[in-house]
């Protein structure tokens, strides 16, 4: 069985939306990725770290997906990544009322040797020193890195962000990072800047715009299913990573024709995700539904033209 080794944060969020507003619950990089990839039957192995106040239950939800948190480690007594955030009206811009990283200020994975040997690593949005760590302790070299990372870093970090694009093959980043990281306002001169810096694949987001996969000359564009209502977006992004990542994992294959697969595959579960509060969409979701909704997908994008 093929498997997926996932990096990156077990939060507790807070969420308000022109809906409804949550208490804290689960969220986390980690989690939506980890929740989408588990989609596809693969051994998936999950690094992070955690406080003592991070609910048992949230550890149940993940296990009963045969998620394996035994890379996570647990500061007992210590407190927990929490994030704060507040959407606007269009959903599309949000403000971050707080971010305390406790824990996760001292992360330094460490990763089990039953997964030294992933074929495919998902880096999620961390320091990318802490991404570099864990590509040096695989026992081989994967056959696909993915990378996700944030403006954040390209003002804080840029140097050693650059180090490890080099060593990836995949990067996901939103359009407005992609501007930054390349210094070029149009997103396919982007794109082909930052596959320059190393990466094979060149995936940009742009949210409910559908998703831009760039390799070379070669190009593919995915639209977002249009949906009636967004109650929260939180996680959609990461969810999006799971799905293409859970996707190259089950089928082995980093052809270009198949990483198109994978994108609709992360948009598809990238739906689902913003349709409740949280992770409770992704946890409750089953394979009916989405075999379903990529038949939307298809008719969505599917056309017949003559070409005289």
């Amino acid at each position: 069985m093929s498997k997926l080794l996932v990096v990156g944060t077990l939060a507790l969020d807070e969420i308000e939306t022109p809906f409804g507003k949550t208490g804290r619950i689960l969220g986390g990089s980690a989690t939506f990725v980890s929740l989408a990839a588990s989609q596809f039957g693969i051994n998936i192995g999950v690094v992070s770290i955690v406080g003592g106040d991070f609910p048992k239950r949230y550890f149940d939800i993940l296990n009963n997906k045969d998620i394996d948190t035994s890379g996570v480690e647990i500061v007992e007594g210590g407190k927990n990544f929490y994030w704060k955030g507040r959407y606007h009206n269009d959903m599309n811009s949000r403000d971050t009322l707080i971010t305390e990283l406790n824990t996760l200020a001292d992360f330094n994975p460490i990763i089990p040797q039953e997964f030294k040997d992933a074929s495919v690593v998902m880096l999620g949005n961390l320091h990318p020193l802490t991404q570099s760590s864990v590509l040096d302790q695989m026992s081989e070299k994967p056959k696909l890195v993915v990378l996700d990372t944030m403006n954040f870093w390209m003002d804080s970090a840029l140097e050693d962000l650059k180090n490890v694009i080099k060593r990836v093959d995949v990067i996901t980043i939103n359009d407005e990072e992609a501007r930054q990281l390349s210094g070029e306002y149009s997103l396919v001169n982007a794109a082909k800047k930052i596959h320059e810096m190393g990466p094979q694949y060149v995936v940009i987001k742009k949210g409910e715009h559908g998703a831009l996969l760039v390799n070379g000359d070669k190009m593919f564009y995915a639209p977002a299913l249009p949906l009636a209502e967004v109650f929260d977006p939180t996680g959609a992004g990461d969810t999006f990573a799971g799905g293409f990542t859970g996707y190259i994992a089950k089928t082995e294959d980093k052809s270009f024709e198949n990483m198109k697969n994978a994108v609709i595959y992360g948009s598809n579960l990238a739906s689902f995700c913003v349709e409740k509060f949280g992770t409770d969409r992704m946890v409750n979701l089953t394979k009916d539904e989405v075999m379903q909704r990529l038949h939307q997908f298809k008719q969505l994008t599917q056309f017949e033209i003559k070409l005289t």
